[in-house]
């Protein structure tokens, strides 16, 4: 390696140690400030990380660096001996660490460090290694935001063994955090695949059953043989086919979830710097903070934490600047003089709930409404509501503007941000006890199931995870109430708005039963109404890119599992447009009603349920919803039925028994019974056609349009 290369292979080595010697130094510095009574236990560590960033600053020639840490160095010793830390002495050391990560980032882009905020303290710096009182920092570092956490790359064992002449261990390799994301990708774009294959593997199933029939229709005739032949064939590569899909499956699951795994980080990293700046705002506002993380050890995607770490910035200065009183309020109404902030996260099933909680004097509601009257708008009367108004752009509840609070930008940002995540932020309160905001993220950004809906002629996705339930319509669940359409339930008014209108697409014809989706975003629900529900598939999600900022309630891009792209939409940004829309009308003018075919349909999962009744009952059919088999055969005692569509693996009476007691039934016998279910194996096909089943459709590559077109035929 010639020098040049040597040099910038140097430095890059000692930027990236630099980077997260910042950090610990910092975490350091915080636990010595809260407790100098620890300084014999900490200073160690304190001159441990300077002489490590001295030494690799002295192999990357970077001499202001390494004077910096000797200088600190000497600040720092004496207090191992008994001498007391002053505030000053403090001020001058976050300023040294804030400057040599300002230094790193000046390095990192080429830039010389002669009129750098790093050289502009080494005189203090100095001065005080001599002995002289500290004083606090004339021309302090700036203090930039957090950072995403120093993780850009990640260690793995190598595949390879270790060179004989490094003792034998095995050498870590580092991934950049690009080459994980853009894997991945990679990834997702198998699994869509495999999905891909799934539906032509059933249409090939399908193609093979056509065949079949034919040939029994010219049984007898020439064409027999040839036919076949060309059905034996389709098995043969049906059969092959079968074997690449599940080792593909197989294979992509796991590559999907070994990426994934390498993708992990503790949240706690991602808290990294979080306490340094609550620090910073406490000290400029004359308050003292605690900080402390929980949940810190639970694994989340480093893209999600990345994603997270500019609103958990604006919560966590938020809650010291707005949140915690002054030391001698707090006193006065009998609580500890320094606050406490607090972030959490836990799972919830699919989603990542993360909470930023303080022991202030919680929200000022009259305040709140004071300022948005002031703003000509409307003052909420429920508390629930007054309290979102913290997310309104422009309104402070600050007396005097300062660096971190009075402009009212912040919490509107916050909520822009967890949203462009697909996901939501609420807030709550106690007067005088504390405040507590509430982030909640899916787990994965990379891949997602979505519920498929026609509108105006596109295809649209929504987040499965955000659709509470699945509504048909009809004209007495629906109310207008002060000019906005509402659908009624038992326990509320639900804001009900065509979704075509909210996006400015062209509206359908009025149907006399419409579709309608139901979405929620933290408490508030909306019921959207569309042309069609289509079907529910997971999907590779794909950011809009640069050129698109922000799209009105669009989040992303879905890759459909044939390749299409559909907008996926924001659902909190949907559940607000609605709750505000005018009168429409959904239904057609009143006309005789004509006779709808009766299905019975059963399946233990709700979703799976309220999909297909969705379905069943945009094609004009009258459905009786079951949660099981046993519900589905006494329905059908009790009322008929034209058809039966039932899953199998079902508690009380699977499909299976179903299908044979229709069969068995003198009066029921020749009602079609169609099979939906995820066993595809060829024993589960032919135990389904031996119950008497009329049709056999695997949900794994379920299409509506099969469904549909399967019942049709049979009626």
């Amino acid at each position: 390696m010639d020098r040049d290369r040597l040099a910038q292979a140097l430095l890059d080595s000692f930027l990236e140690e630099l980077e997260g010697h910042v950090v610990s130094l910092n975490r350091d510095l915080l636990a010595l400030e809260q407790a100098p009574a620890r300084a014999k236990e900490l200073i160690p560590g304190l001159l441990r990380t300077l002489h490590s960033v001295k030494g690799a600053s002295r192999a990357a020639s970077a001499a202001m660096v390494e004077n910096a840490c000797h200088r600190m160095e000497e600040v720092l010793e004496p207090l191992i001996h008994g001498r007391t830390p002053t505030p000053d002495l403090f001020e001058l050391c976050f300023a040294t660490v804030d400057a040599l990560d300002d230094a790193g980032r000046r390095l990192a882009s080429r830039q010389e460090l002669a009129g750098s905020p790093l050289e502009a303290l080494l005189p203090q710096l100095e001065q005080a290694a001599h002995g002289a009182p500290p004083q606090a920092p004339q021309t302090p570092a700036p203090a930039a935001p957090p950072k995403p956490p120093p993780s850009p790359a990640v260690e793995a064992e190598p595949e390879l063994p270790a060179s004989p002449q490094v003792s034998g261990e095995a050498l870590p390799v580092r991934v950049s955090g690009q080459k994980l994301d853009a894997l991945l990708g990679r990834s997702g774009e198998l699994r869509v695949a495999m999905l891909r294959l799934e539906g032509h593997a059933e249409s090939l199933e399908a193609l093979r059953d056509d065949v079949a029939g034919l040939r029994e229709q010219v049984r007898g005739s020439t064409s027999e043989t040839t036919l076949r032949r060309v059905e034996l064939e389709l098995a043969r590569v049906a059969r092959v086919l079968a074997q690449d899909r599940r080792a593909l499956f197989q294979s992509s699951t796991g590559l999907d979830d070994e990426v994934r795994r390498s993708r992990m980080l503790p949240f706690e990293e991602g808290c990294t710097g979080l306490e340094r700046a609550a620090r910073d705002v406490a000290h400029g506002l004359g308050r003292r903070v605690r900080m402390e993380v929980h949940g810190g050890g639970l694994d989340l995607d480093r893209s999600l934490l990345q994603s997270l770490r500019e609103p958990l910035l604006h919560l966590v200065r938020n809650a010291v600047a707005h949140g915690l009183e002054a030391p001698e309020e707090r006193v006065r109404h009998g609580k500890p003089e320094e606050g406490r902030v607090v972030l959490s996260a836990r799972l919830r099933g699919s989603r990542v709930e993360v909470a930023v909680e303080d022991d202030g004097r919680g929200l000022d509601l009259e305040a709140l409404r004071e300022r948005a009257r002031a703003r000509g708008m409307e003052a909420p009367e429920d508390d629930a509501d007054a309290a979102r108004l913290v997310f309104l752009p422009g309104l402070s509840t600050a007396a005097k503007v300062t660096a971190v609070s009075g402009r009212g930008v912040g919490l509107d940002v916050v909520r822009a941000q967890v949203e462009a995540l697909r996901g939501s932020v609420e807030v709550a309160f106690k007067a005088g006890q504390g405040t507590r905001f509430t982030l909640d993220v899916p787990l994965t950004l990379s891949t997602l199931r979505v519920l498929l809906v026609s509108v105006g002629g596109q295809v649209l996705a929504l987040a499965s995870e955000g659709v509470d339930r699945l509504l048909r319509l009809s004209p007495d669940a629906v109310r207008e109430v002060e000019g906005r359409m509402s659908w009624v339930t038992p326990d509320a008014l639900v804001p009900l708005a065509s979704l075509a209108d909210v996006l400015g697409l062209p509206a359908g014809p009025p149907k006399p039963r419409p579709s309608a989706v139901v979405l929620s975003a933290g408490t508030a629900q909306a019921a959207l109404v569309v042309d069609e529900v289509i079907a529910e598939q997971e999907v590779l999600v794909r950011s809009l890119g640069s050129r698109v900022k922000r799209a009105r309630h669009v989040a992303a891009a879905a890759v459909l599992p044939d390749g299409r792209m559909a907008l996926l939409l924001n659902p909190a940004s949907l559940v607000r447009a609605a709750g505000g829309r005018p009168s429409a009308h959904f239904f057609p003018t009143p006309k005789e009603q004509v006779a709808r075919r009766r299905v019975v349909l059963a399946d233990d999962s709700p979703t799976t349920r309220m999909l297909e009744q969705s379905i069943l009952e945009g094609a004009g059919y009258d459905v009786t919803a079951c949660a099981d088999g046993a519900e589905a055969w006494e329905r059908l005692q009790a009322g008929g039925a034209d058809a039966m569509v039932l899953d199998v693996e079902m508690p009380r009476m699977d499909g299976f028994q179903v299908t044979e007691a229709v069969r068995a039934s003198p009066r029921f016998g020749r009602v079609p019974v169609v099979l939906v279910t995820s066993r595809e194996k060829p024993e589960d096909k032919a135990r389904g056609l031996q119950a008497g089943a009329s049709a056999y459709i695997v949900k794994s590559a379920f299409d509506p349009t099969s469904l549909l077109e399967t019942l049709r035929r049979l009626l």
